[in-house]
């Protein structure tokens, strides 16, 4: 049985070359390729979840036009881990 779990590469095995549609790649890039090709597909779901949300979306991250507001609570929050 072939594993194809990351567990089972080695550090050698990083730089020797497979093929992905005939194309020439080490196991590092073809590593580095499948990771952005998930965030692709993440990226496609979280757009078409914002479009069938009806103005609904909740961010997954800082919301748009508010870093200034999460900068600040930060800061807080650093501010009294440090002098607690």
């Amino acid at each position: 049985m072939v594993s194809n779990t990351l567990d089972s590469i080695a550090e050698d095995d990083l730089s020797k070359i497979i093929y992905i549609r005939k194309e020439g790649l080490t196991v590092e890039d073809a590593i580095l390729r499948q990771l952005c090709h998930y965030s692709y597909h993440v990226g496609q779901i979280v757009y078409k979840a914002k479009q069938l949300s009806d103005n609904k979306w909740v961010s997954l991250s800082i919301a748009r036009n508010a870093s200034e507001k999460y900068n600040a609570k930060n800061l807080i929050k650093s501010a009294m881990k440090t002098f607690s």
